[in-house]
């Protein structure tokens, strides 16, 4: 079973909002509309959970050599394509992959963008451990990997104390969608996921579940109320 070390402090309240299969562009606008309430104090530490139809998103560094196809290539192939704020390089989402952004205000965790970026990982790789997946950090590379293979993707943006973006976890993604770029400058046959560790497909419900458990773990945090939208 995975576990994560943390220190022991008052657990926070949050909240999980688990918003199912969702277009990308409609759950940016909703992370705007979360940072600016988690600004206010209105809402507490947020964590949405959800799958997002074919799309490439390219952060901050903004290596276009490493899309392999241009935005109307893209598009021709129902792939949407995005340039946003986050942290990283390019990356894919797909049905299948749970994508989780974290609307916490670092303020009540320290304030150390590294550290918590260290959390994330280490609730991934919890997580993975329940399902009999050996996973763990690599030194010099971002994300979650299992072996030579990424299996998940992490990337944020900070505004005044407060994460938007975050993790991308292959959970029954079809990896054959990550042929369209390169994963932060490597050959698309770095990507992995469950499913094609353990040989089939795999409960996203339980693995939603698990994310959740590991993420109040490693930010001290309760119980936390599951929203479903």
């Amino acid at each position: 079973m995975g576990s994560v070390t943390v220190e022991p402090r008052a657990r926070m309240a949050w909240q999980v909002l688990v918003l199912g299969f969702q277009p990308f562009a409609a759950v940016l606008r909703q992370q705007e509309e979360l940072v600016g309430q988690r600004l206010l104090g209105t809402i507490p530490d947020t964590l949405i959970l959800v799958e997002h139809p074919p799309v490439v998103t390219l952060g901050r560094a903004k290596q276009r050599a490493n899309l392999r196809l241009d935005p109307e290539a893209l598009l021709a192939r129902g792939i949407e394509y995005f340039e946003i704020t986050r942290g990283g390089d390019v990356t894919y989402h797909a049905p299948g992959q749970l994508v989780g952004y974290p609307i916490f205000d670092l303020r009540q965790h320290g304030r150390d963008v590294l550290r918590f970026c260290r959390g994330m990982e280490a609730a991934l790789i919890a997580a993975l451990g329940d399902f009999g997946i050996a996973a763990g950090a690599v030194p010099g590379k971002a994300g979650v990997w299992v072996g030579e293979k990424k299996i998940a993707s992490l990337g944020i943006s900070v505004r005044r104390w407060v994460t938007f973006h975050g993790f991308a976890l292959n959970v029954n993604t079809d990896l054959t969608g990550f042929e369209v770029i390169r994963p932060c400058g490597e050959d698309p046959d770095v990507m992995t996921s469950m499913a094609a560790i353990l040989g089939g497909p795999v409960s996203m419900d339980d693995v939603r579940r698990r994310v959740r458990m590991y993420f109040a773990e490693a930010f001290s945090l309760g119980e936390g109320a599951a929203v479903s939208r």
